[in-house]
């Protein structure tokens, strides 16, 4: 069964890739079939040799049920959906709940093998069933000197270790997750992605600085535990390992994760607390809900963010992406020349040992025509709006794959 058409008044899109994490190469001839809430099969059929299916159009409900706070909606707002995937080494790995929203792409990657074969997505916290939030102080104390942050400015960090529960249980498991992913995780988690865009910065601007609080502060790794963040909403961020993110969210986050908030007169990320709006309210938190509103109203991100922080916040950029062989140092397009062009030929090269559909380049430093297609063809495969153009999403998105493969 592979036509996966249908005529509902509602869908989304649903994007899958497999990737074998032990080879660094696409998961190829990877079998999946995807079955409704009901146990109907909707999809079976296989990755191809860059380890991916072609879009998958399924059935979704109203956008209206993800855009307005109803305190006893109808229905879940997305389609769910359950993904079976199996390797050609038979490994398998089974997916329940995959979220789908009307008009957006979600963004399902399958690693075998993964430090979880049977993953079940909640629903997002926004839906008002987490458990609430622990005040904290904003203002943390600062590290011992004989901790591992960078000064004076924050590090945006390599890998973020997430311990599955609340920080006094042992038995909870620590996952490892890379940065980018792991925002993109808790921002899928927390809101709709059917929501406007400068909700969508709002919010994913308030994980980032609470995120990278706790990682300048070293909050967790300072009270004896060997994690930097939990899973929990009473104390942290929701977070599901392994669950689909979704494009309108990913992009969003490629673009701004080395942007933070804090107060002028303060060199720590804020500690940007924030709140459904609805169940939940507080004084100097974000309202989820509220941002939202403020979004319609024609509120940009900035602006709606100081609403809730004070006129006092600004955005940062983080001076150091850990693990990135050279920073990002302006947007290469057809006719740039230099060391710059140079090193991302030399990236792409090395990437392509394990992607044999990248072809190699001559790595002369010009950005010539061959150039900018070999780049359009790794957006494509890494879900990147298809320029040709290296910005700086997709400058830090081909060295997270460079060193990945590199480090095999």
């Amino acid at each position: 069964m592979n036509n996966n058409q249908n005529t509902a008044s509602y869908s989304g899109t649903l994007r899958l890739s497999a990737f074998n994490i032990s080879e660094g190469m696409p998961a190829s001839d990877t079998s999946v079939s995807v079955s409704d809430s009901s146990g109907r099969l909707v999809y079976e059929g296989e990755t191809d040799s860059d380890g991916r299916l072609s879009p998958l159009i399924l059935s979704a409900p109203s956008s209206e049920l993800s855009l307005t706070p109803l305190a006893q909606p109808p229905s879940d707002p997305f389609s769910s959906y359950d993904i079976t995937a199996r390797s050609k080494k038979g490994d398998v790995t089974r997916i329940t709940g995959v979220q789908i929203y009307p008009q957006t792409v979600s963004l399902q990657t399958i690693i075998f093998p993964g430090q979880s074969s049977d993953i079940v997505i909640p629903d997002p916290g926004i839906m008002g069933k987490d458990p609430e939030k622990i005040p904290e102080e904003e203002k943390k104390p600062s590290p011992s000197p004989g901790g591992s942050v960078v000064l004076p400015q924050p590090v945006i960090p390599e890998t973020i270790i997430v311990h599955d529960g609340i920080p006094e249980d042992r038995s909870a498991k620590n996952y490892y997750v890379g940065f980018q992913d792991y925002i993109k995780n808790v921002a899928s988690s927390e809101i709709y992605a059917t929501w406007p865009e400068q909700a969508i910065r709002a919010n994913v601007l308030a994980i980032l600085s609470f995120t990278l609080n706790r990682v300048y502060t070293e909050w967790y790794r300072g009270k004896g535990y060997d994690f930097t963040i939990t899973s929990s909403t009473a104390y942290d961020q929701a977070f599901t390992y392994g669950r689909n993110f979704f494009n309108e969210i990913s992009q969003i986050v490629d673009e701004m994760f080395t942007l933070y908030i804090t107060r002028e007169d303060s060199s720590q990320p804020l500690f940007a607390q924030y709140c459904d709006g609805i169940r939940i309210s507080r004084s100097g938190w974000l309202s989820q809900w509220g941002s939202k509103e403020l979004a319609d109203s024609g509120y940009d991100a900035l602006r709606i963010l100081r609403t809730y922080y004070g006129r006092n916040i600004i955005l940062r950029e983080a001076e150091k992406v850990e693990g990135i062989p050279v920073s990002f140092q302006g947007v290469l397009t057809l006719g740039s020349r230099g060391q710059a062009v140079r090193t991302l030929q030399q990236q792409l090269n090395g990437i392509s040992d394990n992607y044999p559909l990248i072809p190699k380049l001559s790595a002369d430093g010009i950005y010539g025509p061959k150039t900018a297609n070999t780049v359009k063809l790794f957006q494509q495969i890494f879900n990147l709006p298809q320029t040709g153009v290296t910005d700086l999403a997709t400058w830090y998105r081909i060295s997270d794959v460079y060193v990945a493969v590199k480090k095999l």
